[in-house]
Formats: structure tokens, sequence, C-alpha cells
């Protein structure tokens, strides 16, 4: 078995290597090629020769790519993250690919992301930290909130909605939450309430669903409207989530409070390289870091050395499974030789989008 990976990274090889090494149904016969190259149209050809690719979040599997992967023998496509929307699943049914994700990977690392977002953006820590770098120690402009008692809405209760949840009641908080399928694990840290009610009651909105159509732009020029004024928004899951040049218009209007990104709609561009010696041209990423109130991070609430062995692990036993014909837990598309029938879709309580 031929394993070609896409989009790598130091940390990735070597975590993806030992997760291989250690698998007990791996038999130590995977063979890994890695590429730092994004999959897409044009880098296609370096998956020639292996049975199945790893991708990640930014790499591109239009239908023309996934045509392109199946004529030259694979037949697996593994995501070592969450997030599927850079596949057309669709095809992939279609042409009978085998396609899994790892749909739980250390909730608690993008939660504790999220809150560390929502206390720096608060307290202005990122600002006194270069402050105090400079000899000024002045506290003008500095000024945050406390915490305790104010109202914080999460649209996504998942298993990292709910895990921010957990910590943000022990700030004693008061919680509201949308979904329009409750998780009752959510229900002993707050209430479910419609859209429309959380974003007009919560002091801070924190993002916790997946990128499909039905969430695209969930926060637009209405939504933002909506919102308290002064309110802070938080987004560590998709930047699809956001229609950007709306949260500037509402940021340069001071409807926005805060805003704190961890993802942004165009990052396939820029994240996870160094542009630093580059001019980016990208206006509205740009825009963004000329606010104050706002923090852009580069894609990193899962980069934790627990997280990326998880992602690892499940990764390779999603490849083995495939391998074993066995039926897998986090299969998104059955392949034709895994059910033995026609490829189908499989629907997972934990990837069902939220609709508005």
């Amino acid at each position: 078995m031929k394993l070609a990976v896409f989009s790598v990274k130091p940390y990735d090889k070597v975590y993806l290597t030992q997760a291989a090494e250690h698998d007990p149904d791996s038999g130590g016969k995977i063979e890994i090629e890695y590429h730092e190259f994004a999959l897409s149209s044009e880098t296609v050809s370096l998956a020639t020769g292996a049975s199945a690719v790893c991708v990640f979040v930014n790499d591109t599997l239009t239908e023309d790519v996934l045509t392109s992967l199946h004529s030259r023998g694979v037949r697996a496509i593994l995501l070592r993250c969450a997030g599927y929307n850079n596949v057309d699943i669709k095809t992939a049914s279609r042409l009978g690919l085998f396609v899994a994700n790892v749909p739980a990977y250390s909730p608690e690392a993008v939660a504790e992301f999220a809150v560390a977002l929502v206390q720096t953006l608060n307290r202005n820590t990122h600002r006194a930290y270069n402050r105090v770098r400079e000899g000024n120690f002045a506290l003008d402009g500095l000024l945050g909130r406390t915490l305790h008692g104010k109202t914080v809405g999460i649209v996504g209760t998942g298993k990292i909605g709910v895990a921010f949840a957990r910590i943000m009641q022990g700030f004693g908080c008061e919680l509201l939450a949308y979904d329009p399928f409750p998780n009752p694990d959510f229900n002993k840290y707050g209430e479910y309430t419609t859209l429309e009610d959380l974003l007009s009651r919560a002091d801070v909105v924190s993002l916790h669903c997946p990128l499909l159509p039905p969430t695209r732009h969930i926060i637009n020029e209405a939504s933002l409207r909506l919102m308290k004024e002064g309110a802070m928004l938080v987004n560590t899951s998709r930047g699809g989530l956001i229609d950007t040049k709306a949260v500037i218009a509402a940021l340069k209007k001071q409807q926005l409070g805060g805003l704190a990104l961890d993802v942004y709609e165009h990052e396939s561009a820029f994240f996870y390289n160094d542009h630093s010696g580059t001019i980016i041209e990208d206006d509205d990423l740009m825009r963004l870091t000329t606010f104050h109130n706002v923090l852009v991070c580069g894609h990193q609430a899962f980069f934790t050395a627990e997280a990326l062995g998880e992602i690892a692990g499940a990764t390779i036993r999603n490849l083995t499974d495939f391998v074993h014909g066995r039926t897998c837990q986090n299969s998104l598309v059955q392949s034709s030789e895994e059910q033995g029938a026609a490829p189908t879709l499989r629907a997972r309580s934990d990837t069902i989008p939220i609709r508005i």
C-alpha cells in the first residue's frame, strides 16, 4: 500500500510515520511518500502509483482532481482533519472512492484556543505585551471586561462546542447555544435558543460549526446587525462562516466590539506558509490586521502534540480499515469494495450541518 501525503509539514511527517509504524494492522507495509505541495489539478500527477492520498484543509479535491486520482489508481481519500468542504463528495461517491475524515481529535485543544483568543482580545494582553517590550507600562487603552456574568453564545454544539461551553461555564458565564440538532451533552451548561435570540443577547459569540452551503456566511451583514453592540466574535472553525467584508464594515462602525479569527475565508493562499518576505495582496486580510481589536492567527487551534497524535492515528486506522475491507466509522463515502455494492454517502450525527 502506497500512501501519498500532500501539504506536508515537518510535524506531519513525524506523527504520521510514528502512527504507521505502531499501528498493529498496518504490518509495517505502508509506504508513505510525502509532498510539501498542496493537492490540486497541477500537482495530482504526484499521486501516480499511490493507492491512497492523505490531504488537509487547503488541498483541492474537485471533480477533475478526483477523476484524475481515480484514473491513476487512487481508491482512498484520507482527510487528516474534520472538515470536508474541499472535497466533491458526490463525485467521490460516483467514482466509488473511499473517503474518510477525522471527525473528533482533542476537541479540548480547539476549545482551549478559542478561550485563549477570548481572553487575549478581552484583556488586551497582546497589546500589553508589545507595550512592555518598548518600556511602556501605561494602562490607558487596555481596559477589558470581567467575563463572569457575561452571556456567551455558541453556534454549533458538537464535541468542540460542548468543550468550549464547559470551560466558559467555569468563568461563571451564562451560556446560550444554537444548533438545529441539539446535543444533550450541552444541556448541563446552558440553554438552546434561536440564532437571532443568541446574537441579540450574547456578549461573546463563538462559532463551532462545519462549513457547508447552509452555513456559508452564517455571519453576514444581516446577522451582524442583530448582534449586541460591542459584542465579540470568535471563529476557530472555518473561514467561510464569516463574510469578511461585512465584518470589516461592522468593525468600522464599532457595531462589533472585537474579532478573533484562527481561520479566514481565503486562507488557502497564505496559511501554513511564511510570507513575511513578500507582499500580501489580499486587501481584506491586511485591513483586518490594522484594527487594534482584531486578532488573526494562522489556523493553529488544533496544534497540540495530543491532537497531532490523534489525527495521525485515526488517519492510519481509516486507511487500514479500507485495506482490510472493514466498515470505517469515519467514512464519508463507502467505496464499492467496502460495502460490496454501489458507493453511498453516509450521514453521521457529528457532521450534520447547521441549517439556516
